[in-house]
């Protein structure tokens, strides 16, 4: 059998296409979480987070800065594991509400991707997360399932931009209160 000159190519060419269009990347989850303070900085394993809250079993990265908190291990175990439930449409909405684009701007110079050059990606990244994190917990997420969810290996954890927000509210909790109670009700009367 004779395979024609011109066949070859046209063969490549079709292999070549098929890979462009065809060959979905798979996408990723975090595995890291680097936490910046200063000029200083440590990375923690998503995994290690993982256990500590199911089993309060901390890896010597996570312990040290575990204890650098000052907070108990118990309060740090009930903050990890609180279940927030929300539907996966309200969230859609909420996320893209003028509410939620100012939340998710705010939030994405605290939590962000590693190479971050706009709060454009910041935000895409926190709505994926969110989304998913929500979709594989049946309407439910916690502080795990949103890194596990989160579309890059790692993810970076700015503390210095967090004070700076804190300072601000009284308590994380009247800030949790805030934006998962009130605009609820708005847009679930939409």
């Amino acid at each position: 059998m004779k395979i024609s000159k011109s066949l070859i190519p046209k063969f490549f060419l079709i292999l070549f296409i098929n890979q462009i269009f065809f060959n979905v990347p798979k996408t990723y989850s975090a595995e890291n979480i680097k936490i910046i303070y200063s000029i200083f900085s440590r990375t923690i394993t998503v995994d290690s987070l993982k256990n500590f809250a199911v089993n309060k079993n901390s890896s010597k990265s996570l312990r040290k800065i575990l204890n650098a908190t000052g907070s108990s291990d118990d309060e740090i175990q009930s903050i990890l594991n609180k279940n927030f439930e929300i539907p996966i449409t309200i969230a859609s909405k909420l996320v893209y509400s003028e509410i939620g684009n100012v939340f998710l701007t705010r939030l994405s110079s605290i939590l962000h991707t590693p190479r971050t050059n706009d709060e454009r990606t910041g935000m895409l990244a926190l709505r994926s997360s969110l989304i998913k994190g929500l979709y594989e917990g049946n309407g439910k997420i916690n502080l795990v399932s949103f890194f596990e969810s989160y579309p890059t290996k790692t993810i970076i954890l700015n503390v210095n931009a967090l004070n700076k927000v804190m300072n601000k509210v009284q308590s994380i909790s009247e800030l949790l209160e805030f934006f998962t109670s009130k605009p609820l009700e708005k847009i679930k009367n939409n």
